[in-house]
């Protein structure tokens, strides 16, 4: 396709993610789904991706936060709208159609060459006649002419409208889910949560010399994001959703959970934020095996055990309805044992004939859980104000 400055804009945001991400093109290639010679021709400017889909994926990969994903998705528009143009088949080119023959046009002259001899006997009969100029063999006359007019007049307007309505450029594409109105509910997530408050595993590549303190739960985050730790194991993640209107409600339908890069699990130390710790009550909660090929949000049930008998919390069952004044919570544990994953969600809504879907993530980025098997794990000893490990823990335990 010919280069189009939106399309070299956009492969030039390509060419700087596949290079911010490390790998090559077939590597890179196989965790968008694409060839090699694909992603190449994306960063190349040669082609444009039909769909942003792929590209929604590699901005995932990249950790792009959500304004770069924006710019991002704009240049898709305009390349793609320029692949369109340039897709579009060229116009029908149209027939000359030369003015009106002059009323008494002159006859064109023969063109010479032998001729059969002259018969005088008619000679002889066309002498006393004056001579009378004959049009050309096959020239049509004044009434032929105007209809073979009026024939190519309306075969031209019938291509121009044609080629009119061939070459108009098609609308451009929006990406699934998103809508020029505001949604009709508002949803927050907490990304670092600890089960029942106080156990938690984090991966962390330092020593334990450099590795501060456990926090308490309120600093989870700001402890995580100084130390660049990873959810050990297993990740909880709490969605709250509440809808805008206390009548119109909100319809949940599903939620989705999407892995968007595997790898070996990280071989960094897990460090522990407790020795083991309990609570009467187990949330209601969606499960995810991320070890799976396809994982899914399986709804489990929770306990409470704080009275004289247990008693069971139903799981949330899809359809669910939210409005301003019932807000509802989704925790989601996402658990592995084999890989480091990065992975998001999606949650199906549908409200006043409206559908879409969102795309919940971890500020923009995807959600990290990596596998802790095998690695060696740190528990704090307060009373030494040092991390030690599990065996030693259970020596002076």
């Amino acid at each position: 396709m010919p280069k189009d400055a939106a399309v070299e804009e956009f492969a030039g945001l390509v060419r700087a993610l596949k290079a911010r991400d490390g790998r090559s093109y077939e590597a890179l290639g196989r965790r968008l789904s694409v060839s090699a010679s694909t992603l190449h021709r994306y960063c190349s400017g040669a082609t444009v991706p039909e769909e942003f889909a792929v590209v929604d994926r590699l901005a995932l990969l990249c950790e792009v936060d959500e304004e770069e994903r924006r710019a991002l998705e704009a240049a898709w528009t305009e390349a793609d709208r320029a692949r369109r143009r340039a897709a579009a088949p060229a116009p029908t080119p149209v027939p000359a159609v030369s003015a009106a023959p002059d009323a008494n046009p002159e006859p064109s002259a023969p063109e010479p060459g032998p001729g059969p001899a002259p018969d005088p006997s008619a000679a002889d009969l066309s002498a006393p006649e004056a001579p009378r100029a004959r049009p050309r063999r096959g020239a049509p006359g004044p009434l032929l002419a105007a209809v073979a007019l009026v024939v190519l007049a309306l075969a031209a307007a019938l291509l121009g409208h044609r080629t009119h309505t061939a070459s108009a450029p098609a609308p451009a594409s929006t990406a699934a889910g998103r809508s020029a109105a505001p949604l009709p509910f508002t949803w927050s997530i907490g990304s670092q949560l600890w089960e029942g408050g106080c156990a938690h595993t984090y991966l962390v590549d330092r020593a334990p010399r450099a590795v501060a303190p456990p926090p308490v739960t309120a600093d989870s985050g700001a402890w995580a994001g100084a130390h660049g730790a990873v959810h050990g194991g297993e990740a909880l993640v709490r969605i709250t959703v509440q809808g805008r209107s206390p009548s119109d409600a909100v319809v949940l339908h599903a939620l989705h959970v999407r892995v968007v890069d595997r790898a070996a699990p990280l071989p960094w130390n897990a460090y522990r934020m407790d020795n083991g710790c309990g609570g009467a009550v187990t949330p209601r909660h969606f499960a995810v095996d991320l070890d799976r090929p396809r994982p899914l949000a399986r709804p489990v049930d929770g306990l409470d055990a704080s009275g004289a008998e247990v008693r069971k919390i139903p799981a949330v069952s899809f359809p669910y309805k939210v409005t301003s004044s019932d807000p509802e919570e989704l925790l989601v544990s996402a658990r592995t044992a084999g890989c480091d994953c990065r992975w998001y969600l999606e949650l199906e809504w549908s409200a006043g004939g409206r559908t879409g879907t969102v795309r919940i993530t971890d500020g923009g980025k995807p959600f990290r859980t990596s596998g802790t098997r095998g690695r060696p794990t740190y528990v704090h000893d307060s009373a030494k104000g040092r991390w030690i490990t599990d065996s030693e823990f259970g020596q002076t335990g």
